[in-house]
């Protein structure tokens, strides 16, 4: 679904219902709601209970989970909002493409979000450092790391001239992080094809087309699509015999040859903070929205033997984590 669409079906579900404030001082427990896009297991979602224990909240105790989940099914979290909001919910927490749903949440109450797009692109917020709405969190987007992860596979892969880019056109930002990456890759001398996966059912041709195509490596941007089929880009890859960069670990993971972003972990434990502060009487508008303070090269040797590539040593010893 793009995202005018979505915002069209919210606009029209919204409710008329005033803003309601989050629980007094005092107050023994916090109801929180969760939206995940995806289902059970939700790492996303252990990761935030994991930061609530850091500082100091046990679940149960002082505060209670409402778990909704999406089933990648985007056009459904309106309706899950509204159910999250009759369960008279304090405040909504969002992950990944559920932070689609903020803007029709916040009407209702605070809503906190870990998205890796852009939420000013998105209409989320009005600018990070002041949100201006109901609404504040984390954004892993990046535009910096975005040259440094071309920089990354030159590096490995001195002799490539012509990149493929994957980007869901759809993903708030991408045209910030396109410019970025275009730059970076002008200032090595390196060419760019631009590939668009928008949806589960184009991406097999997507990834046809880019394996047919005379590019020798590939970046592929982060997002809920990419990351569902991160599996088959890193075996396309694979197959193109083209090095591959990618923005979280678990592309790595997935067979991907490097990852340069944030530990994805923390984003979501760093929710309990606004979640806290929130609760104790600020305003998300007044909260900036950070970005993360974690990041992580993670280098994949399996990936890198099938393509015939040798790490540079300088760049094993850098690397966070190195999967054999």
């Amino acid at each position: 679904m793009r995202r005018r669409e979505f915002i069209a079906l919210i606009g029209g579900a919204a409710m008329s219902t005033p803003s309601i404030g989050v629980r007094a001082q005092g107050a023994k427990t916090l109801r929180l709601g969760y939206l995940s896009p995806a289902g059970p297991p939700d790492v996303n979602l252990e990761s935030f209970r994991a930061g609530m224990r850091d500082i100091g909240y046990a679940e149960g105790r002082d505060y209670t989970l409402e778990l909704r989940y999406a089933g990648r099914d985007y056009s459904r979290f309106p309706s899950l909002v509204h159910e999250l909001l009759a369960a008279k919910v304090d405040l909504i927490i969002t992950g990944g493409a559920s932070t689609r749903a903020a803007p029709f949440a916040a009407q209702s109450v605070p809503v906190v979000f870990a998205f890796s797009g852009d939420p000013v692109d998105a209409g989320i917020v009005a600018s990070l450092a002041r949100p201006g709405g109901n609404a504040t969190g984390v954004s892993m987007l990046q535009l910096d790391l975005a040259a440094k992860r071309v920089e990354l596979i030159k590096e490995i892969a001195p002799a490539i001239t012509r990149v493929a880019v994957l980007a869901n056109p759809d993903h708030p930002g991408v045209l910030s992080e396109h410019k970025a990456t275009r730059e970076a890759a002008k200032k090595l001398g390196l060419g760019l094809e631009l590939f668009e996966p928008t949806s589960d059912e184009n991406i097999a041709a997507v990834l046809e087309s880019f394996t047919q195509s005379n590019v020798d490596a590939v970046l592929t941007f982060p997002d809920a699509l990419t990351l569902f089929h991160r599996d088959k880009i890193a075996a396309a890859s694979v197959r193109r015999q083209a090095p591959s960069v990618f923005g979280w670990k678990s592309y790595a993971q997935a067979g991907g040859l490097l990852s340069y972003g944030p530990v994805q972990a923390e984003p979501f434990a760093r929710l309990a903070y606004f979640v806290d502060r929130i609760a104790k009487g600020a305003k998300p508008a007044e909260l900036p929205v950070e970005r993360p303070a974690k990041l992580e090269l993670v280098i994949n040797l399996k990936a890198a033997k099938a393509l015939g590539l040798t790490i540079p040593p300088t760049l094993l010893a850098l690397a966070d984590e190195v999967i054999e």
